[in-house]
């Protein structure tokens, strides 16, 4: 069985040589970087301006929910790394190339996993180090309880990531084809939605929608890391003068986090026997 360190170099090496892999990855670190410009913007809202700074977005301990959330929204750049890591494999018949010069099937999949694994951390630690940067200059408030007291958006961050690429890489190794297995997720995003609001509408029964699809993957997925803004407080005053009460947020109960970990085991498990399967 090789390292954890020998597999990981096997799949860098295959990165590096990739252009559109390299593309992409500095893309999604660039365009993260201009998360930072968000504290620069300013917009008028009737006769109001407001200064995104200026209403808490950065304060600590906000910023870990606000800046993972929004660095979520770059996770596609990353996707497509992933997904083109799993097809290229078939379409320039590597894979059985691989087989022949030593790695076992377990190997093969398990590369691609630890791959995944550091892609995320990666992008895990970078959202901490900017969120920490921004905090320290922006926050009103800098004591070392406040500062991580909602670090655990960093965990879910990680898992969501880890979550998605795994589904993906899944995909990869049953459609064998980039655009099929993009497309396909997105599909299944639409086809949870879809199911969702049957349940909610021609049920009416929200609650039960909310319970059934807590378990389904891209609803888990998405639950692991809920929208940040109606947390703000200029979002919940203009809430209370309408006469709605928006301040619903509770946190993030750890079954999510169970969930996600179930799915990503699965996700694995099954690219694993696809491949062990599939006559090369």
């Amino acid at each position: 069985m090789k390292t954890f360190t020998k597999l990981l170099d096997i799949e860098y090496y295959k990165i590096k040589h990739h252009k559109l892999s390299r593309i992409l990855f500095l893309s999604y670190f660039a365009l993260l970087s201009g998360v930072a410009l968000i504290a620069a913007v300013k917009f008028k809202l009737g006769h109001v301006e407001i200064h995104l700074a200026e209403q808490g977005i950065f304060n600590f301990p906000y910023i870990w929910h606000f800046n993972t959330w929004v660095a979520d929204f770059l996770t596609f750049f990353l996707a497509i790394i992933v997904v083109s890591m799993v097809t290229n494999e078939y379409n320039f018949r590597t894979v059985k190339q691989n087989l022949i010069d030593g790695l076992t099937k377990r190997e093969f999949v398990l590369s691609k996993f630890y791959f995944l694994v550091v892609l995320s951390f990666l992008a895990t630690v970078f959202v901490f180090v900017m969120s920490l940067i921004l905090g320290l200059i922006y926050s009103d408030y800098t004591s070392a309880g406040i500062i991580f007291k909602d670090v655990y958006f960093l965990l879910a961050f990680f898992l969501k990531l880890l979550g998605v690429f795994s589904f993906i890489m899944f995909l990869g190794f049953l459609f064998r084809r980039s655009a099929i297995s993009l497309g396909f997720f997105f599909v299944w995003m639409v086809l949870e939605a879809f199911i969702y609001g049957l349940i909610r509408w021609e049920l009416f029964n929200k609650n039960i929608a909310d319970k059934l699809l807590q378990f389904f993957p891209y609803t888990s997925l998405k639950n692991i890391l809920p929208e940040p803004i109606s947390r703000l407080v200029v979002v919940k005053n203009m809430g209370k003068q309408i006469g709605e009460n928006i301040n619903k947020f509770e946190g993030v109960p750890l079954h999510s986090f169970i969930i996600v970990s179930i799915w990503i085991i699965i996700f694995v498990y099954f690219s694993y026997k696809i491949l062990e399967k599939r006559d090369l």
